[in-house]
């Protein structure tokens, strides 16, 4: 799987999120529901401060074992953090080099087997940050670029 090595500044990202890991049997329900409450319960549009339109799953607070936890956020990039903080979770990506991969197809599929094969691939990842961020809402033919947390070489 290609990718490219891409260095990115701080970003503030906007969302809600919950706590899963990947071992879990509901791992997908969780996530889903998350996306599911985004867009079908106003979050995605009330976010004040959107830099653009694109919608992040981001990964973070994980140790790089399966079975460990690690928080799941549904955001947009902003410009600040909120004044109504309480209403939202709010997390910084932070700057640093990613691993940049491109991704088309179905929204879902597509992201699924990427991702089996990113963690396959032998990359010195940091496990602080990564994220997926959508480039369009077409849920059959999506493109998507995911973003994997480099170590400093």
């Amino acid at each position: 799987m290609e990718y490219e090595i891409v260095t990115l500044k701080e970003k503030i990202a906007v969302g809600i999120s919950a706590r899963t890991n990947n071992a879990s049997p509901d791992m997908g329900a969780v996530i889903g529901g998350l996306w599911n409450r985004f867009y079908n319960e106003g979050v995605y549009a009330s976010i004040p401060g959107k830099v653009n339109e694109k919608a992040l799953g981001i990964y973070t607070d994980y140790a790089g074992d399966a079975r460990d936890d690690y928080t799941i956020v549904v955001a947009c990039e902003a410009k600040e953090c909120p004044q109504e903080k309480e209403k939202y979770t709010v997390c910084q990506i932070p700057a640093g080099q990613y691993a940049k991969f491109i991704i088309h197809g179905d929204m879902v599929q597509a992201v699924a087997n990427a991702w089996v094969e990113i963690w396959q691939m032998d990359l010195p990842r940091t496990f602080l940050c990564d994220f997926e961020e959508y480039q369009n809402d077409d849920m059959e033919n999506a493109e998507i670029h995911i973003y994997v947390g480099l170590k400093e070489s």
